[in-house]
């Protein structure tokens, strides 16, 4: 079971840092969060991604490889 407190500290990850993780451009990572292939929250006018939301991204997509 999760506490607040530990949902307090998820790590949020700003675009660029998305996209050197990802290796990806802008307008790709941009398209992803477009498409809901990966999930965001605004703040504000800031996009930040959760680190869950792109392993879990990551997983998918490794999953649909191996398939």
């Amino acid at each position: 079971m999760t506490t607040a407190s530990e949902g307090a500290s998820e790590e949020l990850l700003t675009v660029p840092q998305v996209m050197a993780r990802l290796q990806l451009g802008r307008s790709a990572v941009y398209d992803l969060l477009r498409n809901r292939q990966l999930a965001s929250i605004t703040l504000g006018r800031a996009r930040r991604i959760p680190a869950h939301a792109l392993t879990d991204f990551i997983r998918t997509r490794l999953d649909q490889e191996a398939a």
